[in-house]
């Protein structure tokens, strides 16, 4: 099954050189090449089917074939060695640490605006800069209190930091599953690794949102807020709810009276403490934001002001994962910790600058264009891979709104065997860790390491015809 496959030219997550495996990757290659496809295939469609029967699906919006799938699932796992994973868990600790500072700055005392290390018409001019919040205090100080950061590897194998997000950041349930999937087809692989456990990201969860509570409760009432049932994460959210054993409830669940949040039960009304919310700030409160939104709660910003409900993550944090405000992150973490990035970002041309979009518009065919607040892999242009007519409907989009749009050169990810056929080819993969900050920071062991699984593509988004696979990270050896 690994016969005829090709490094590509990129850097290979299994191979060093052709046929032969690095260190950490020697017992799975051992096993993998003892099955034939047969066998491989049965596992993959007794993959398939625990997660058809477990109802583990997404949505597609613009796909009239029909909304609900089942994420594709990738039986070889991503393995990352735990002195590779040291580094990650510090750069992406420290660039939280940083995000959420400068939330709070430009919230309140703007010290970075007024030193003039991002532009203030960048902020002002942000989609996702929330106004309402200005002056505003969250609890702990903290805006940002889950992120899934994602990273990937260049030719040279160095991570890079693709984008941050950090509003309603989607896809750890996925983690979880994947791994109960994987041990429930593949538990052999399992006996030559010390891989750390994913399972207590819930529990974290929990504990993070508890340290929000108001302080009047010793048992705070916390609950998922859902746009409902049609949202292309429900199927996590009903899950993490599950897993933290605390109410799924939509908008129409809760009330606000005097001041306060109120949840509907069948006894009566209860109150509530902490709202972990998977709603975009838009549509969170009618009377605040979006007039014609009827998912979220009106009042609920009123009570959040006065400090009486919690949110998570807090309103208005969707300036700091703004595409045209990444490329300052570095600035950053220089400014308000000191420190040089351990991470280092993609090299990114803002449009909004005269002499990036100058740049950008006389090489649009061989950058990647990417609206500034778009996902899920929609508002982008793969240069590279373009029409001239493509590239040629960008060149108005930028130049009628140069604000809404970066670029970037390509990068060409890392990649790692995929199953095509009956035989396995590289495909390229990226990896978003989820970060948890509260009193401490938690990055959980591990990520959705997303598959570009049609060749040659850079898109991993599921909702482009990408895939996951499970992400194993060894335990120090000592």
């Amino acid at each position: 099954m690994f016969q005829n496959y090709e490094l590509n030219n990129i850097f290979d997550e299994m191979f060093r050189e052709t046929g032969v495996p690095r260190q950490h990757y020697e017992p799975v290659y051992g096993q993998l090449t003892s099955l034939n496809d047969g066998a491989f295939q049965r596992r993959r469609q007794m993959a398939d089917i625990s997660f058809r029967n477990q109802g583990i699906t997404f949505t597609v919006y613009k796909d009239d074939s029909g909304v609900e799938r089942i994420f594709p699932f990738d039986l070889v796992p991503r393995i990352v060695p735990a002195a590779e994973w040291r580094t990650i868990e510090r750069g992406l600790e420290q660039r939280i640490t940083a995000l959420n500072m400068f939330c709070k700055d430009v919230y309140h005392d703007q010290h970075i605006l007024r030193e003039k290390v991002i532009p203030a018409e960048m902020i002002y001019s942000a989609k996702m800069f929330r106004r309402e919040m200005l002056h505003v205090n969250v609890p702990n100080d903290i805006y940002i209190h889950v992120c899934g950061t994602d990273l990937i590897r260049d030719k040279d194998g160095s991570y890079l930091v693709l984008e941050d997000n950090g509003r309603t950041p989607s896809g750890v349930s996925y983690v979880i599953e994947n791994r109960a999937v994987m041990k429930r087809v593949l538990p052999s692989l399992f006996e030559s690794y010390p891989v750390r456990s994913v399972e207590e990201y819930p529990f974290n969860l929990l504990q993070c949102l508890k340290e929000l509570a108001p302080a009047r409760s010793e048992d705070p009432t916390i609950v998922v807020l859902t746009p409902g049932i049609y949202n292309s994460a429900y199927y996590e959210h009903s899950f993490l709810a599950r897993q933290m054993g605390v109410e799924l409830v939509e908008g129409k669940d809760l009330i606000y009276d005097d001041g306060k949040v109120y949840m509907r039960t069948t006894g009566g009304r209860r109150l509530v403490d902490v709202i972990y919310r998977r709603i975009d700030d838009d549509f969170l409160d009618p009377l605040c934001f979006r007039p014609d939104s009827i998912l979220g709660v009106p009042g609920l910003m009123n009570a959040y002001r006065c400090g009486n409900v919690a949110l998570a993550n807090a309103a208005g944090t969707g300036v700091a994962d703004d595409k045209a405000v990444y490329p300052y992150v570095p600035a950053m973490i220089k400014f308000y910790l000191k420190q040089e990035p351990i991470l280092n970002n993609v090299p990114t041309y803002v449009c909004a600058n005269d002499e990036h979009r100058k740049y950008v518009l006389e090489h649009l065919h061989e950058l990647v264009v990417k609206a500034t607040n778009e996902s899920g892999g929609y508002g982008m242009l793969m240069g590279h891979q373009s029409t001239a007519e493509e590239r040629a409907e960008f060149a108005k989009l930028i130049k009628a709104d140069p604000r809404n749009y970066i670029a970037q050169p390509v990068v060409q990810f890392s990649q790692c065997p995929s199953l095509v056929d009956d035989h396995f080819e590289g495909r390229r993969v990226d990896l978003r860790p989820y970060i948890l900050y509260g009193k401490k920071c938690v990055v959980t062991p591990g990520g959705l390491t997303r598959v570009a699984l049609k060749e040659g593509s850079l898109v991993v988004n599921s909702s482009q015809g990408g895939g996951s696979k499970d992400t194993w990270v060894l335990e120090e050896v000592r």
